[in-house]
């Protein structure tokens, strides 16, 4: 019997027939091209057999490196009619990265998207000539082969040979499909490394089948009219697992090729929902506070009451499942059409639904503020380990501050050191070909050590504090929990990254990446030269300025907590460098010895601004 994820691309096809799965645009202003269901149904079918053509066999593993296009589902999907599973590759990876998970993953065919990704898949093939027997480009121009490249094809000459398949090979990929397990591995996604060597996480059919189940439960807001932007990248977990609920549900996808156009595209296709990181909404938040900053008196008083009346309507009331009282709720209509709905329609969101966000904390003040306004920011929390969700807002209930309460199925409990554990099925299987990671991961009664520190709240809410490796303890004793602090210096709009330092140090400091753009524009309002990136962050005006605004961030929190000296970045942590990992997080023992000398600068009995 097939596999559900299987089972679920006839179905929608059947039921859907000619409606709209997707749609996708390769590049900014070209034309939105729409797919039905049966087309995309077609579309796996042949991908499917061109990959039984290439010698897939069940169990094998296929790699997949590229930003969001179609191709990624067609080809995971292909090869889930295969038995086969899916390595997903961030389209952003190191050479080094590339190759070590490649080459754990035992993968033989490397699909590849752009000009970018294949030089990685041809230098790893060279290197391994033995290794692999073909690679795919999934965009069919725009550069050209090496001249001694024999192994890579075009998505359309893939696509060709499964169209040509003979009989055989249709029975043959049939049977296959028929074969399917519950525990035969779908995916094998490798961990960020934030603290060490990639791990393969396999995630098997029963593990989605399980999420879709618990999701499909606890989302009674959403149905098959809406339609939902693929934003975030498809190897992360958290938009992996969230496209195939979409396709269980019927929902309307569309397929952000570039991160970097998500301002032009979500306005070209005004979703109504999207998985985010808390960095979007920090964006959003930082521009909205500017822009009420700019307007006169008036103005912002209309603007903090529209929000009081939001925060009484969507917090106080309906937040707790309360009839909304008839005056609130005709005030809040009235204020949603003059200010909210035109923010709303600013970000590219006119008709929200809900936005799931979540890979690191948001802050309290902007949750509210989001909630507030009628933007139904789902906070949650999960793990590649735990198939993304492992507890998140309930419709009705939540509690700002929280990560939300542990879905319906899934048995959370805190460790006696504070550590998240986790049992469900959702739940891992283990590492690829890592028994030792494995013994580490797993309790004793088999629960799954998240890393994470947190706790449970009276009314069965879990609150997330740290990493566990990541918090770190003062030459005084005192625990510092980096990420929520680096979280709350992010809602500031001249603040673009920062990486806390103060592990076994007598007190905090911070390595800042400002905001050059708005830091500039504060710079030429101050007569500060800006045409010298270096001079204008050496500059002590420039210093105490940025230090003021850590110090506004920072003004309810413990004097232990406190930042009490800074230095000022040039350059964005770096993905390349091994400075961040494809999620954005920082790795802190590659930060420390990068910028090692200026820690020790800020740590110095001689430290000048």
């Amino acid at each position: 019997m097939p596999n559900k994820l299987v089972e679920t691309i006839g179905r929608q096809a059947q039921r859907y027939g000619r409606r709209e799965a997707y749609r996708f645009c390769w590049r900014k202003d070209g034309e939105w091209l729409s797919t039905s269901w049966e087309e995309f149904a077609a579309q796996i079918s042949v991908a499917a057999r061109s990959l039984a053509m290439l010698g897939t066999e069940e169990k094998d593993t296929i790699a997949i490196c590229s930003p969001n296009t179609p191709q990624i589902l067609i080809t995971e999907f292909g090869g889930f009619f295969n038995r086969a599973a899916v390595i997903p590759v961030y389209s952003g990876s190191s050479q080094e990265q590339f190759d070590f998970i490649v080459a754990n993953g035992g993968a033989r065919i490397i699909f590849v998207g752009d000009k970018h990704q294949y030089p990685l898949a041809y230098r790893y093939a060279k290197a391994h000539p033995d290794k692999i027997d073909r690679i795919i480009v999934f965009k069919n121009s725009g550069f050209d082969f090496e001249p001694d490249d024999t192994l890579s094809i075009s998505w359309d000459d893939f696509i060709r040979m499964g169209m040509e398949a003979p009989d055989e090979i249709r029975r043959l990929v049939e049977q296959r499909s028929e074969r399917g397990l519950p525990d035969d591995p779908a995916t094998l996604i490798y961990t960020s490394g934030t603290t060490g060597e990639p791990k393969g996480v396999t995630i098997s059919h029963a593990n989605y089948d399980a999420a879709m189940e618990m999701h499909l439960k606890a989302l009674t807001t959403v149905t098959d009219d809406d339609l939902s932007m693929a934003f975030l990248p498809m190897s992360h977990i958290l938009e992996k697992a969230w496209t195939f609920f979409c396709i269980t549900k019927g929902i309307r996808i569309a397929v952000n090729y570039d991160p970097r156009l998500i301002q032009d595209t979500i306005h070209a296709v005004h979703p109504n929902l999207m998985c985010c990181v808390p960095r979007f909404w920090e964006k959003v938040y930082a521009g909205v506070r500017e822009k009420i900053a700019s307007m006169g008196w008036l103005q912002r008083m209309a603007v903090r009451r529209a929000l009081k009346i939001g925060r009484r309507r969507n917090l106080d009331y309906l937040r707790l499942g309360r009839k909304v009282p008839v005056r609130i709720e005709r005030e809040y209509q009235m204020w949603d059409r003059r200010i909210f709905s035109r923010l709303k329609t600013a970000i590219g969101i006119p008709q929200p639904n809900m936005f799931p966000t979540a890979g690191a904390p948001l802050s309290d003040r902007i949750c509210e503020f989001m909630r507030s306004v009628g933007i139904n920011v789902k906070i949650g929390y999960g793990l590649s380990e735990t198939t993304a969700t492992v507890a998140c807002f309930p419709e009705t209930g939540y509690t700002i501050g929280t990560v939300g309460k542990p879905l319906p199925g899934i048995d959370v409990k805190i460790s006696p050191e504070g550590e998240i554990l986790v049992k469900a099925p959702t739940v891992t299987p283990g590492y690829y070909k890592n028994p030792d990671a494995n013994a580490a991961a797993f309790t004793d009664d088999g629960y799954f050590r998240t890393g994470d520190a947190g706790y449970l709240t009276a009314d069965g809410s879990l609150v997330l504090t740290e990493r566990v490796k990541d918090l770190f303890k003062t030459s005084n004793g005192k625990y510092i929990a980096p990420q929520a602090l680096e979280s709350r210096l992010a809602e500031n709009k001249y603040i673009d990254e920062a990486a806390v330092i103060g592990d076994q140090r007598k007190f905090v400091t911070a390595l800042i990446v400002p905001n050059l753009s708005q830091l500039r524009q504060w710079a030429a309002r101050e007569g500060i030269p800006t045409d010298d990136t270096e001079a204008l962050l050496r500059d002590a005006r420039t210093y105490r300025f940025i230090f003021r605004q850590i110090e506004e961030v920072q003004r309810d929190m413990a004097e232990y907590e406190k930042i009490r000296r800074i230095c000022l970045l040039p350059n964005h942590f770096s993905v390349m460098n091994g400075e961040v990992t494809n999620t954005m997080k920082v790795r802190r023992p590659v930060v420390a010895r990068r910028y090692a000398r200026q820690i020790e600068a800020m740590y110095s009995d001689d430290f000048r601004v």
